[in-house]
């Protein structure tokens, strides 16, 4: 699990995004927003193929809305399940209302191999 968690605002522009995710190495931000709501590299990568301007874009333009999260005790197995049957990467770790962290599918990896 990735921490601490680096949360976005939909308000900023996906340069902004991306250069969060550049500067803390990592390649998904929650977004602020209820339900929570996450954008990826992979749709920074996408909206750059297709021509968008990324100072004049909106992380709300890209992001998924209203994702999954996992509470910290949840078994690694069942995460590894959850990524698998919903076809994502990364699911947010929430403890009540607090986020603990981002758990990716290269987390997963290395601890089951």
């Amino acid at each position: 699990m990735s921490t601490p968690l680096e949360m976005v605002s939909k308000d900023e522009t996906l340069a902004e995004a991306a250069a969060t995710m550049r500067d803390s190495e990592i390649s998904a931000l929650v977004v602020s927003t209820d339900p929570p709501s996450i954008v990826t590299s992979t749709d920074l990568v996408a909206a750059a193929a297709e021509g968008h301007d990324p100072t004049d874009r909106r992380v709300a333009d890209v992001m998924t809305k209203s994702v999954e999260t996992v509470p910290p005790n949840l078994y690694l197995e069942e995460v590894a399940a959850m990524m698998t049957t919903f076809g994502i990467k990364h699911l947010p770790v929430e403890d009540g209302d607090d986020y603990l962290g981002m758990v990716s599918s290269t987390d997963v990896t290395s601890a089951l191999s």
